[in-house]
């Protein structure tokens, strides 16, 4: 983690708390998008630019928890003692997924997939804000310059 992100540990925290909302208005469960907030990066374009300087969430690694997200609401479920289907979860739907077998569409992965990432830049766009709220900004874009 560069020194700029370890300056914004509090901004974050307090972002995730208001942002709790916007996350469940979406498809997304808490626990879901823990695990994509674990693919996604942040990085300051222009951070020498004051005037062009923008925080943006890199998203190009959330691919690698797309097919995670199912098997994290199944395994919520599992452990709240609800029931499963392999056709949906389990590792004989993953193993089907990763086959290919079964007949799903991809679509919808890709539309969840835009939607997380849109998501991540929506957090990024509050944690913007949040940091030129409390004066911060510019100490952390100058640090990530």
């Amino acid at each position: 983690m560069s020194d700029w992100q370890d300056r914004i540990v509090g901004e974050r925290m307090r972002v995730d708390d208001e942002f709790r909302n916007r996350v469940e208005a979406s498809s997304f469960s808490n626990q879901q998008w823990g695990l994509v907030m674990t693919a996604v990066e942040f990085d300051i374009e222009n951070p020498g630019d004051p005037e062009r300087a923008r925080l943006v969430a890199d998203t190009s690694n959330l691919t690698h928890v797309m097919d995670e997200l199912d098997n994290v609401e199944s395994g919520m479920a599992a452990m709240a003692g609800g029931q499963q289907s392999d056709d949906d979860g389990g590792i004989l739907g993953s193993v089907k997924r990763a086959l290919g077998l079964g007949g799903s569409d991809d679509s919808p992965d890709e539309e969840r997939e835009s939607e997380a990432a849109a998501l991540a830049q929506e957090y990024a766009d509050a944690l913007q804000e949040k940091l030129e709220e409390n004066g911060r900004w510019d100490e952390v874009r100058e640090a990530a310059a």
